[in-house]
């Protein structure tokens, strides 16, 4: 079966850093797009990052470049999202989610097939 599971989310205060997950199971990431989405309340989810595994091409909402950095450990099956210099605004519950092929720029979600439960992120003091 193949799935995606999120981790690493909590409670931050403004500035901190998080580092978030995205287990993959059931297939290998090398030939996978793998794309982050955050949804906050009462508004609909964009998208934050993502990494084509086949080139390893990162690509990032304007709102994230230079504070977040996505990355793909192969032997890990595990793509990350490191997350610096949080704001109040990054607050929502983050998605991974996957796609097999290739992008070469942030892409909608309608093309991402498998999708994980979400990780909550709170950036509060």
């Amino acid at each position: 079966q193949l799935q995606v599971v999120e981790s690493g989310g909590g409670l931050v205060e403004p500035g901190g850093s998080l580092r978030l997950s995205c287990a993959a199971s059931g297939f290998r990431l090398d030939y996978y797009v793998i794309g982050w989405f955050r949804q906050a309340p009462g508004k609909e989810r964009e998208g934050v990052s993502c990494i084509a595994n086949s080139d390893g091409k990162a690509y990032y909402a304007d709102s994230v470049k230079g504070r977040f950095t996505i990355s793909t450990d192969k032997a890990e099956n595990t793509v990350y999202l490191e997350m610096n210099s949080l704001k109040p605004e990054d607050t929502a519950v983050y998605y991974c989610a996957a796609g097999a092929g290739h992008v070469a720029t942030m892409v909608s979600e309608t093309w991402y097939e498998y999708w994980g439960q979400g990780t909550q992120v709170t950036v509060s003091s």
